[in-house]
């Protein structure tokens, strides 16, 4: 069976549904649908799919092709519901249940016959969050339940009933930032927080800060701080505190909006700001300076286990002797600062009486590797790459290097590029079923990768793998990458199922001393082994001179980079995703097979 994926980008869900079904043995391509109405019609020509299906997507699909073709649309919304901001109003309007609709093609929007429906809890979370774990799995439930009556020959899909209980949805328009605004002297603290969650990815809530308007991401709830309403009370890790009529929030990061039709980039708050902050000649922090005497800025003792701050990025807990490292960075990017304190505060959990590291990303992102919007906004693109990638591979080497404790990479979120290659370092790799692995570089302009991957990866996989990954660079599912040992365990797609799995695998080897001990010692000789036969120092040099190359001699990957940074759009769906344009020889056989 033929199925062709159209969507408006090669998104998470669009990558969790590719993923899915190739591992299924379903032949699969893709179309980017950028508007460009003529080239989606060739290219569902010369697939010439059973199906089509669109994860996601902004454009409408033309009349010629779902009367020809059947074709499915998900739906972030519950049954009735129709609009293109469905998941920002039931965010914004704080609704506790929410859904995903599969919904035939039609011609007024959303009011196709349903295939399946899936609802969930809400839980109170940024739009993003949401999408990624509720939204994704809800949506994958119902692809299945699709496929298992496609070629059923009684099944029928549903007319859309109002008049049925279970239709609980409504038509509501598209949100404007009028209906995102907030207002600091009236909205109490939880009502700003759904505001902003609702527009958290994109497009995010336009306000006005210092005279700069700016739109605002990244938001947490603030439990003892208190000032005037929309005042800045405190800063801490970039972000700045606001004080509401009831409390406080801090936000983490800020997009200005340029007036010259140009693109801002989001970025940690205080970054944002920094054009707008009042001059100082003082010795002291200007940061203490900018603001008042009223103003706090907050060191955060990285050294003490908990969360003590509502945004801070990294923490530990230790449980008896377990440490478990959290690195919650925003949208899985790792910039050259964090990538530095997260070592710092690795080195002191390998300080501590403890026998076992563990590593957690992020629920949504385990790590996404170098931070380009960082990096496209320094002085200079080219240095920042290489403090960039210089520091999340000191980061890696000390993981490498940590012989005398276990370490884990527990990915409950997706990785991607470097951060695909970082849990590759630690011992052991459990991923949440769900999980999307893009373990490569060269999308990016022919960018050749650092992060010990020579060594990691070729050690997991094999050289033969190794060079499939990358130069293929195509997603692969969790369960795919244990097919191909890349990692060690698949645990349930259950967040909170998958960190008590965790947890209690760690828990039974580091309490039998004997299986412990034996496993450190294995360790530790295999690290010996490995150093005798190739330093890993020289894995490390002939990587970064490959990046150099990248960085300082190349221009492909900083044109790459933009295009990413600044979201400009694909005019035609990469050769390695539309195997119908790019290989036909590839599609041909697959069919053939098939």
């Amino acid at each position: 069976m033929r199925i062709l994926l159209v969507s408006s980008a090669f998104s998470g869900l669009t990558q969790r549904f590719y993923t899915e079904l190739v591992d299924a043995g379903y032949i699969v391509s893709v179309e980017l649908h950028s508007g460009d109405m003529a080239q989606l019609q060739e290219g569902v020509d010369l697939f010439q799919p059973d199906l089509i299906l669109c994860p996601f997507l902004t454009k409408r699909l033309p009349k010629e092709i779902y009367e020809r073709i059947k074709c499915l649309i998900v739906h972030p919304g519950i049954k009735g519901d129709c609009g293109p901001s469905s998941l920002d109003w039931a965010i914004q309007e704080g609704k506790t249940e929410w859904g995903v609709t599969l919904l035939e093609a039609a011609e007024d929007m959303d009011a196709g016959d349903v295939w399946a429906s899936k609802n969930f809890p809400l839980r109170n979370t940024t739009k993003s969050n949401s999408f990624y774990r509720d939204v994704t799995q809800a949506a994958v439930d119902c692809l299945w339940q699709a496929l298992s009556f496609f070629d059923a020959p009684h099944f029928k899909p549903e007319l859309q009933d109002y008049t049925r209980a279970d239709y609980k949805g409504t038509t509501r328009p598209s949100m404007k930032q009028q209906d995102r605004a907030i207002n600091w002297k009236k909205h109490k603290t939880d009502e700003i927080l759904r505001r902003i969650h609702a527009a958290d990815g994109s497009p995010g809530v336009l306000d006005n800060i210092y005279g700069l308007p700016v739109f605002l991401f990244n938001a947490h709830k603030e439990h003892t701080l208190r000032g005037n309403p929309g005042d800045i009370i405190a800063t801490a890790n970039h972000a700045i505190c606001r004080a509401t009529v009831d409390g406080a929030v801090w936000i983490g990061h800020l997009k200005a909006q340029l007036t010259d039709g140009a693109k801002g980039i989001k970025l940690p708050a205080t970054f944002v700001l920094k054009n707008v902050m009042p001059k100082t000649t003082s010795a002291t922090s200007p940061l203490k300076n900018l603001f008042s005497k009223a103003i706090k800025v907050i060191d955060i003792d990285y050294t003490q286990p908990g969360r003590q701050l509502p945004c801070q990025e990294v923490w530990y807990e230790q449980d008896d002797n377990i440490a478990y490292l959290n690195f919650h960075f925003h949208n899985g990017a790792m910039s050259t600062e964090q990538c530095r304190l997260l070592l710092s505060v690795y080195q002191h959990v390998a300080t501590l009486p403890v026998k076992a590291i563990v590593l957690l990303g992020g629920d949504a992102s385990f790590s996404n590797g170098i931070h380009l919007n960082h990096i496209e906004a320094a002085d200079s693109s080219a240095d920042e790459s290489w403090l960039n990638i210089n520091a999340i591979d000191d980061l890696i080497y000390q993981i490498i290097t940590t012989v005398d404790k276990v370490t884990i990479a527990a990915l409950a979120g997706s990785a991607g590029a470097g951060g695909a290659m970082m849990p590759l370092a630690a011992d052991k790799v459990f991923t949440r079923d769900g999980v999307i692995f893009n373990a490569h570089y060269k999308n990016m302009g022919e960018l050749y990768g650092s992060e010990y991957w020579t060594y990691l990866l070729p050690k997991r996989v094999g050289q033969d793998m190794a060079l499939a990954l990358t130069e293929q660079r195509l997603p692969i599912s969790a369960k795919k990458a244990w097919q191909i040992k890349l990692i060690d365990k698949v645990l349930d797609k259950r967040h909170d199922i998958f960190i008590a799995q965790v947890k209690l695998w760690v828990k039974t080897l580091v309490n039998d001393n004997v299986a412990l001990q034996k496993f450190l010692t294995a360790k530790a000789n295999t690290r010996c082994d490995d150093e005798a036969i190739k330093a890993v120092a020289n894995y490390r040099k002939a990587e970064l001179t490959k990046m150099y190359e990248n960085f300082y001699g190349d221009n492909r990957y900083h044109q790459a980079r933009q295009r990413f940074v600044y979201k400009v759009c694909e005019k035609c769906t990469p050769g390695k995703l539309a195997i119908h344009r790019d290989q036909p020889s590839l599609f041909r056989k697959a069919e053939a097979s098939g």
